[in-house]
């Protein structure tokens, strides 16, 4: 079986298929007499003219590693951001395209504070919480159609710690 090795989650890494949310760096801005830091336009929001952004909770069984990879998944209409609701570390699982196929995957593991935007079209694995079931905020195209390609792996791969 194939192997897949785990990555730290980067927004360099990450950038080819979406955005790593979390609070780096220098805020953009002080706000509400200077108690909050601002970390601003973090993820590049990406919906057809018939969607609308809509925020909903998904709550996903927890996974253990190693995890057998067989299915991804993509939106065309438009992308999906998570951001966890618990401080516990998630995988994340991407591939490019390849011909309207996914290709090699990748696999990222967050650290508390990172969620991410999968950019519209962008293969990628099922939510993988890996320490318990886990809530999510999810920012996502709400409107007409599916908004789902699943791809079945004819060859599945095995998602292993790095």
């Amino acid at each position: 079986m194939r192997e897949i090795r785990i990555e730290p989650m980067t927004s360099e890494a990450f950038r080819p298929f979406g955005d790593v949310i979390e609070a780096a760096g220098t805020a953009t801005k002080l706000i509400n007499g200077g108690r909050c830091e601002r970390f601003s336009d973090l993820a590049r929001l990406d919906f057809d003219g018939e969607g609308r952004a809509g925020i909903s909770v998904f709550r996903s069984e927890a996974v253990t590693l190693p995890h057998l990879l067989d299915l991804l998944e993509r939106h065309p209409d438009g992308g999906q951001a998570f951001l966890p609701l618990s401080a516990d570390p998630f995988l994340v699982i991407v591939a490019p395209d390849d011909g309207g196929r996914p290709g090699l995957p990748r696999a990222f593991l967050t650290v508390p504070g990172q969620g991410v935007n999968y950019h519209r079209g962008v293969w990628h694995g099922v939510l993988t919480p890996l320490v318990q079931a886990s809530l999510f905020a999810v920012v996502d195209r709400i409107g007409p159609g599916a908004n789902l390609e699943e791809f079945r792996l004819a060859g599945p791969y095995l998602i292993v710690a790095g």
